[in-house]
This record gives C-alpha cells, structure tokens and sequence, in this order.
C-alpha cells in the first residue's frame, strides 16, 4: 500500500520565527508516526533556514518507522547524513536564495558528484534516491548512478490549470512506470496537497508520497492528527480505487 512521508520541516519553521523551543520537531515526528506517517522527512539546508544539526540528531534515535533525511550534493551534507545514518537518504537540488526547491536534479549535470556520493552512503547501508523531474533522460542517468529510487518532482503538476493538468498527470505517471519497471523504487512529492494527492497517489507504481507544507499548514486549523490522518486517508483511498478490479 502507499506510504505517506510526512515532511516536518515546517514545524521547525514555526520554531525558527522565534529562535526558541516550540513545536518541537522530535513531538511533531514521534505523533507523526503515532497519527500514521509510514516515514519522517526531514531537509537539513544549507542556511539552516528551518530544520538545525541538532534536530536530526535528536530525532533519529527516537522515531520507530524511517527517517527520510534530504540534502544537497555537498561534502559537508554528507557528513552529517553519515554521523546521524537515517534509512532513507534523497539528494536534492539547493539554491540559497529559493524559497522552496524549484526542480528536480540535473543527474547528467552532476553525474560526477552524484555518482561517488551515493555508492559513499549506500556502503554504509543507506537507502539512495535522487529528487528528479519526470525525465526519462534524468531517470536512466538515476539508474546508471546506482540509485536504489526516485522520487518524482510534481512541483508542475501542482501548479498546472486546467489546459496542462492532464499532460502534467501523464508526464508523471509515465515516469513512475519507468522507473519501476527498471527497478527503481518511485516516490512523489512537492506541492502536493489535499486537493491534488489523489491523481498521484493512484498511480499504482508510486510507493510513496513525501507531504509537508499543506500538512503542517492545515494542522492550524485541524489539528496535526486529523491533519495527518485526513492526508493518509486520501492517499489510501485513491490507491484501493486505482487497483480495484473492475
């Protein structure tokens, strides 16, 4: 069945308003994974705008499911994902002055800093994925890196309208079909909210969806449980609709 990563950054946001202690990262993950998340998410940038060093060493000891930590391609990144080892390890593109990740990574681009990077934490018994647009191009340079998945960037799929939506929804499911058909485990995530998840969350060889934003966003007004919960709801439910015999 799909999986649900929820993506904490958000609730370190909050925190970092004020510089003080409130929310905690650590309680949002550890009721996260209480209200269903299969995975916790987590992005350490590289101006610490949001999740700090420490909250990843923290949480990672303390969480029961997966930690799914995301960070660029760099030496000192790297470092860190090797003294806290979570599960999961996604590399994704970074600029410092984004607001949010605007694409996937260019793997042909950066073939000779991604590939060494990830046979480095793969070694050591870490699950690799490479944050990707739905390019085949970019899939096949995924696989000769050695990636063990992917996960698709649906940043456009959420912001198609109505003229592009359809072609959006296909260049993804597309995508996913190829990449598991080659192997690859195929996550999704970037903009996806309770309004759009369903689309994506039907494509049968997507396995996981990463959701952060609009959850910790609607938790304000539902609560961090019926948030979660509403989200994995959602997910579950086009995935039984998507597979049922007809």
């Amino acid at each position: 069945m799909i999986e649900l990563g929820v993506n904490i950054d958000h609730v370190a946001t909050i925190r970092q308003a004020r510089r003080g202690h409130e929310p905690d990262p650590l309680k949002a993950a550890l009721l996260a994974e209480e209200y269903g998340a299969d995975a916790i998410t987590v992005h350490v940038r590289e101006d610490r705008r949001h999740m700090q060093d420490d909250d990843v060493r923290r949480i990672r000891p303390m969480i029961s499911t997966r930690m799914n930590f995301e960070c660029a391609v760099v030496e000192e990144m790297i470092r860190l994902v090797e003294e806290v080892k979570p599960q999961d390890v996604c590399f994704v593109p970074e600029r410092r002055e984004e607001v949010t990740t605007e694409g996937g990574l260019d793997v042909i681009g950066g073939f000779h800093l991604i590939a060494p990077a990830v046979a480095r934490l793969k070694d050591q018994g870490m699950r690799i994925s490479l944050f990707i647009d739905p390019d085949m191009n970019q899939i096949e340079a995924a696989l000769k890196c050695g990636a063990d998945a992917i996960e698709l960037h649906t940043g456009s799929y959420a912001h198609a309208n109505t003229a592009t939506f359809e072609y959006e929804l296909a260049r993804i499911r597309k995508a996913a079909n190829f990449g598991a058909a080659e192997g690859l485990r195929v996550n999704a995530g970037h903009g996806l909210n309770y309004d759009n998840v369903k689309p994506i969350a039907a494509i049968e060889t997507i396995a996981e969806l990463n959701i952060g934003h609009s959850i910790v966003a609607n938790s304000v007004f539902m609560g961090w449980e019926a948030a979660i919960k509403k989200m994995k709801e959602l997910m579950v439910t086009a995935k039984l609709e998507a597979i049922r015999p007809r």
